[in-house]
């Protein structure tokens, strides 16, 4: 039976890499999902391109079939499925209907196990979906008790472990909404965070492992408590240390005395659109911005990303590489709702050796398997083969998301990893908790390129004239509205910063800030980010995060980062203006990486430090971070008519520091 196409097959057909099999594509969900359709409905659909064409054409229609299809647990059915799918932003989805989250993602309580936590010192622990259920119970009743109700946040300044997933779901069991960040997250990264949301109560671990190094969060969580008055409770997972010393914290209590037996969970019955999670935008222009999603939203449209263009099932091992500060931690989670298992992992992929995620998939027999371009160039440089080295039979599918993955990325995981697996390069955003476009388990697998639009979301790519454009570069935007769209962004009481957000380029069009190509196969191309977000290794952030950082340093006048395409990810290019008479000495140097390592993260700390006499300013006075990324990678700069100073990007031409 034909499953892979052989190297012969492979440098005929060009950029063709993989094709399923008859059978797994007519045992998927997917092929299922859509023979039920074509019995219920009367249609009479063949390929990926017929269902999707049909759900964009039948908004309500197709939300309907997923519900049912999903099978999700609720208390009250809804009355009619949207209001106004033309309405963006404001559409209202499933009205009338009541359910918990969190009881969907519980709703299997036996001895399967629900989640392996591996951590990068060696530690392995599993819970079945009867401890889970269980230990969140114990966990609600506590926060109960201390007085959590519906719409108060929890927050968790985590590792990527299983207290955090028990956390966020008693959390959501009684309606609180849950927000997090991962422990390398520095102080201020999570006080501009967590300090716009005012949570009422925070899990934190002591602290975190790092390339065979443990690394304690307790000395910042004294500072986050001090600058957070809201926080009412600290809980504290022991994690580096069984026994971590919280003398010098307030208000805290250890994970262990902080439970309550309780044998039966009271989940909540809520609207569909009350609030689930608070995710937070990179921070590019100031604060990052609060982003509100919808429980029913965000589970309903992640379960169909799951179910029918993951294949996910029952007996699939799910494994997604993520921190608890990106949207992956939520969408992994939702794996739950399907029943299968969770591989969770804290560390370094690389420690103790490159190839440690593949043993990993051999131990652990791991079938879907989740990761980011960085990853995979780094695995391709550093000549790791993990197909020859692991039994890895049980792989099938290869997930892939944060930054464009390349060409030459596709090819080696075909060649290197496995070649009859499915490579589904994803792109979607926090804003959404999901994707536009990513995977489907019917359609062929070509080199650079997505597979396919996801159901349910009218996509096209716009010219600046708002003219959809196939076969050609364009701004990605959404047509039609879709459930996970957020409620609104926090304290953004006129709905002002929402707007402008997405909504002002076309208006009545979400625009999500990608550069996009659409086939006429109906495939994706994704050209990166048309905003100043920096992306290095997968892992997105804002400028004004890095600005915020170095102010602290004495002697910089002014600054401009940006990202250098560089090796097939990005690295991230710090240009200062000094103050007059100061030079930027090695010992400056060290003084900037460390408070952006302190304040921001280890990932974003500059690969360049490159002194320069001006920067680019707009004639409003806005940086322009684009203008400049543009120069160093060679490209047009257009309308320097708006700028301020245009001489100044002459500064950042054929800098040799680029070029090694």
């Amino acid at each position: 039976m034909h499953m892979s196409l052989s190297k012969k097959e492979k440098n005929a057909t060009s950029q063709l890499l993989w094709t399923p099999s008859p059978t797994r594509r007519q045992s998927s969900n997917m092929y299922r999902f859509m023979q039920r359709l074509n019995r219920s409905r009367g249609l009479s659909l063949e390929e990926y391109q017929d269902l999707y064409t049909w759900s964009i054409n039948h908004i309500s229609d197709f939300w309907e079939e997923v519900w049912k299809e999903t099978g999700l647990h609720y208390s009250k059915s809804y009355t009619r499925v949207v209001d106004d799918e033309n309405k963006m932003p404001g559409a209202r989805w499933f009205e009338g209907a009541r359910l918990n989250f969190a009881e969907n993602l519980l709703r299997y309580r036996d001895s399967n196990t629900a989640l392996i936590f591996r951590g990068e010192d060696k530690i392995r622990r599993t819970l079945t979906y009867a401890d889970l259920y269980q230990e969140t119970a114990s966990v609600a009743a506590a926060l109960r008790q201390m007085g959590v109700v519906p719409g108060d946040r929890v927050a968790g300044f985590m590792p990527n472990m299983p207290e955090t997933i028990i956390f966020m779901l008693a959390a959501t069991s009684i309606g609180a909404v849950w927000s997090s960040c991962s422990p390398d997250f520095g102080i201020k990264g999570v006080v501009d965070r967590f300090g716009q949301i005012r949570p009422k109560v925070i899990v934190a671990a002591d602290g975190y492992f790092f390339k065979g190094n443990s690394l304690s969060c307790l000395a910042p969580l004294s500072s986050i408590m001090e600058q957070i008055p809201s926080i009412e409770a600290l809980v504290v997972v022991p994690y580096i240390s069984v026994s971590p010393d919280i003398s010098a914290l307030p208000r805290v209590i250890v994970y262990e005395d902080f439970g309550i037996n309780d044998p039966e969970m009271r989940f909540e019955q809520l609207a569909f659109d009350h609030p689930l999670y608070i995710m937070f935008s990179s921070g590019t222009t100031g604060l990052p911005k609060c982003m509100v999603q919808s429980a029913g939203g965000v589970l309903i449209h992640q379960m169909k990303e799951l179910m029918l263009h993951t294949d996910l099932k029952r007996e699939d091992t799910l494994f997604y590489f993520t921190t608890c500060g990106w949207m992956m931690w939520n969408w992994l989670t939702c794996g739950l709702s399907l029943g299968a298992t969770l591989v969770l992992f804290d560390g370094n992929p690389f420690h103790p050796q490159p190839d440690a995620l593949w043993r990993m998939v051999e131990d652990e027999k791991i079938s879907i398997f989740g990761t980011s371009p960085g990853y995979i160039a780094a695995l391709r440089n550093a000549g790791v083969h993990p197909g020859v080295k692991f039994d890895l039979s049980n792989l099938r599918t290869l997930l892939s998301t944060g930054s464009v993955l390349s060409n030459e990325d596709f090819k080696f995981i075909y060649e290197r990893i496995a070649d009859d697996i499915q490579l589904s390069s994803i792109s979607g955003g926090s804003d959404l908790n999901g994707c536009f476009a990513l995977g489907n388990p019917l359609d062929p697998v070509y080199a650079g390129e997505l597979q396919c639009l996801g159901l349910g979301m009218k996509v096209a790519a716009y010219d600046p004239y708002g003219t959809p454009l196939i076969g050609k570069k364009g701004e990605l935007v959404c047509e039609k509205a879709f459930p996970s769209m957020p409620l609104m962004f926090w304290a953004d009481e006129n709905g002002a910063r929402y707007q402008s957000a997405y909504f002002d380029q076309y208006p009545g069009v979400w625009a999500h800030g990608d550069f996009i190509e659409i086939t006429s196969q109906g495939r994706v191309i994704i050209y990166g980010r048309s905003d100043a977000t920096l992306n290095p290794g997968g892992v997105r952030i804002g400028t004004a995060e890095i600005y915020r950082s170095i102010d602290q340093v004495p002697g910089i006048e002014d600054s401009v980062v940006v990202g250098q395409d560089w090796k097939n990810d990005v690295r991230v290019i710090l240009f200062v203006k000094l103050v007059d008479g100061v030079s930027l000495t090695d010992a400056m140097k060290a003084d900037i990486c460390s408070e952006i390592r302190t304040q921001i993260s280890p990932r974003h700390v500059p690969a360049k430090i490159i002194p320069v006499p001006d920067i680019p300013y707009t004639l409003n006075m806005k940086k322009v971070e684009l203008a400049v990324r543009n120069v160093i990678h060679n490209r047009p700069v257009k309308n320097t008519d708006a700028l301020k100073n245009p001489a100044a990007l002459h500064f950042f031409t054929n800098r040799p520091e680029l070029a090694e």
